[in-house]
């Protein structure tokens, strides 16, 4: 059973950094893509990073690319979103996915999704 158990949101000042985990269990990080979807209220979800299983490449939506890093620690079964640089607009619940195959930014794309970990920007 594919658990995404998502931690490290909360409240951070413009231009501070967050980093965000999701700890995954029931399949391998080698087989599945993984990435990071958000999502504000009132607006559709929508995919900010993505590691690809199969070439090993990562993926970054426009507005966050440069300031975002998504990485894993295969050891530990560990998913991680480094940010920085965050802005007010980077306020979201944040989701740890993962499918097979390719990489995507379209959030419906991952059958499997953690619960949510809240990231609010703001001073």
């Amino acid at each position: 059973q594919v658990q995404l158990v998502e931690s490290g949101g909360g409240l951070v000042q413009p231009g501070g950094s967050l980093r965000l985990s999701c700890a995954t269990s029931g399949f391998r990080l080698d087989d599945y893509t993984i990435g990071w979807i958000r999502q504000v209220p009132g607006q559709m979800r929508e995919g900010v990073a993505c590691l690809d299983s199969g070439d090993g490449r990562t993926y970054y939506e426009d507005s966050v690319k440069g300031r975002f890093t998504i990485f894993t620690d295969k050891a530990r079964n560990m998913v991680y979103l480094d940010m920085n640089g965050l802005k007010p607009e980077d306020t979201a619940t944040y989701y740890c996915a993962t499918k097979r195959a390719e990489c995507t930014f379209l959030a419906a794309r991952f059958p499997w999704k953690g619960q949510g970990t809240q990231v609010t920007v703001s001073s």
